[in-house]
């Protein structure tokens, strides 16, 4: 947004600037009106004081272990590899400087919002259409790549969640700090927002997703609640607070966060039936085999039990049927200093492979 605007005028008198709307307060709590953030290119020093002070900007993404990411994946010039989870682009950056000249890199994302925003902003930063290409497809439909990238990749990273971009926007309906429509979904041209969801549901039904997808101790009677309240819940703060009157019960610890941390698990576990998230992680961890290169590396980043058990499990079993030569043993986390700049990444697991076979 720029500061000012000239009116159009079709009178003949002198145009008239329009003031930059205002927002009540010296700190704005609304998205739309977080114009400095939004903004980074002109208000770069705003935007790296708010960095520095451990909060990711408004509208971007920080990258979560990147080099720890670059360390196992071991990009070379010439190389070519998948992005298979562009979001804001950050680590696709990092990929790019490390296999040009000659390489290529595919950016793929379901988002159809984030990823022209994304592309953009590569291209100004000088990643031409022979160094990137951008597609918007789902991970899990890689396969559809190998043509184009005759046959096989050197590496693939994926990073499963959310994004910073969709948690901050109301209007995406990712967060339960803001009011916006109850949506959740990443694609938010298919498939049925979380409220329409909630309202075909069994109670029984809601219980299983709680538990199933976010471990929430709590989801019997989060259901049950929800359940009864399906037909009149359609914005995120109208199903946080129906969360916070379902657990009157909570009396031990830190009554506030431990129903915070139902909350977030609530969202979360809708967010990943409302995109089928678990099925579609399944389908690209069975085509990660088909896709890489012979000795080949896979770098997977998760959020949760349910992502790193599958993650886990895949690579155990890839490793003993031979088709793994190798996976990491230990789960690589973010560092203490990482953790305090960037508190999103506090949950996050690192997991790595590599394929089996000779090189070509």
């Amino acid at each position: 947004m720029q500061d000012s605007e000239t009116s159009q005028n079709t009178g003949g008198e002198a145009p008239q600037k329009k003031r930059r709307l205002r927002y009540s307060g010296t700190h704005p709590r609304r998205f739309e009106e977080k114009y400095k953030e939004l903004n980074r290119e002109k208000y770069a020093q705003d935007v790296e004081k708010i960095i520095q002070s451990g909060k990711t900007p408004a509208g971007s993404h920080r990258p979560i272990c990147v080099q720890e990411i670059l360390e196992v994946l071991d990009p070379k010039p010439g190389q070519k590899g998948v992005d298979a989870t562009l979001g804001y682009g950050g680590h696709a950056a990092e990929l790019l400087k490390r296999i040009l000249p000659g390489g290529r890199l595919w950016g793929i994302d379901v988002d159809p919002i984030e990823i022209v925003r994304t592309e953009a902003r590569l291209r100004g930063m000088g990643f031409a259409e022979d160094a990137l290409v951008v597609r918007r497809i789902n991970f899990a439909g890689i396969p559809k790549l190998l043509a184009a990238a005759s046959g096989g990749f050197d590496f693939i990273l994926a990073d499963l969640g959310v994004s910073s971009m969709q948690l901050d926007d109301p209007s995406r309906g990712f967060t339960y700090k803001v009011e916006g429509p109850l949506d959740l979904r990443l694609n938010p041209t298919r498939g049925q927002p979380a409220s329409i969801l909630i309202r075909s549901l069994a109670e029984k039904e809601l219980e299983e997703i709680l538990w199933a997808h976010s471990d929430e101790p709590h989801a019997r009677a989060i259901a049950k609640a929800i359940y009864k309240n399906r037909g009149s819940i359609s914005t995120t703060t109208e199903l946080a607070d129906i969360v916070r009157d379902a657990l009157p019960m909570i009396s031990e610890g830190d009554l506030e966060e431990d129903i915070t941390r139902s909350i977030r698990r609530t969202f979360q576990a809708l967010r990943i039936a409302v995109n089928d998230e678990f099925s579609a992680l399944d389908q690209f961890l069975r085509n990660l085999p088909f896709c890489l290169k012979a000795q080949g590396r896979v770098a997977i980043l998760t959020f949760h039990s349910g992502e790193d058990e599958r993650v886990v499990r895949s690579f155990t079993e890839g490793v003993e049927a031979g088709i793994f030569s190798e996976m990491g043993q230990e789960p690589i986390r973010p560092s203490p200093q990482e953790k305090y700049d960037n508190p999103r990444s506090k949950s996050a697991i690192l997991r790595w492979a590599k394929l089996a076979g000779a090189s070509r």
